[in-house]
């Protein structure tokens, strides 16, 4: 055992829990610190994911979007939001992609925040086009909650088998929302050209 390095197991992830009217207030207060951080480079200041939608059973995490202008200014704002606990892996791909940096905030994990770029990716737009669709479309929301609760049970890490499970779904309700996306071709549209 010696020698072995220790993980932490983040407990946020594995439990999905009735809507709570109170994740817009912790959104909020949040936000007001988040507003202070980016000051004037602030081009919108969101809150995305599960915990954005009344009604809809969540994970017990803040998801919050801010947008600023380029991919190359995201990285002068860690040391101001490592003051505020966000904590940033130069090292993880799924803390920084094209599209965004990712940051987390807190043990167990309470927020997590992504940085999302204007000249860059759309995770800005496909992440705005997928709340709003489950905020008007109280049939949808129910539909992903119970998806969500299954995956839940087969993937109590609340991670890989649980994300992966949700991408069929997610990619038809953002082609419902009318969000435009690449995907692969399929034979009848090579046929087409």
């Amino acid at each position: 055992m010696e020698g072995m390095k220790k993980t932490y197991r983040d407990s946020a992830h594995e439990n999905i829990l009735p809507y709570n009217p109170e994740w817009v207030r912790l959104y909020e207060a949040e936000a007001e610190k988040l507003r202070e951080v980016f000051g004037a480079e602030l081009l919108g200041l969101e809150h995305i994911g599960s915990s954005s939608v009344p009604g809809l059973s969540a994970k017990p995490i803040i998801d919050i979007m801010a947008l600023i202008d380029s991919h190359e200014n995201a990285e002068k704002f860690i040391p101001k939001l490592q003051e505020l606990g966000y904590s940033f892996d130069f090292t993880a791909e799924t803390d920084k992609s094209t599209e965004r940096h990712l940051f987390r905030k807190g043990k167990p994990t309470q927020y997590h925040l992504s940085i999302a770029y204007a000249d860059r990716g759309n995770f800005w737009k496909r992440q705005l086009a997928f709340r709003d669709y489950l905020r008007e479309r109280p049939e949808e929301r129910d539909r992903y909650a119970k998806l969500k609760q299954r995956l839940i049970k087969e993937d109590p890490t609340g991670k890989d088998l649980y994300i992966k499970g949700k991408t069929d779904l997610v990619n038809e309700i953002l082609d419902k929302s009318g969000f435009v996306h690449w995907k692969l071709p399929t034979k009848k549209d090579r046929n087409d050209v």
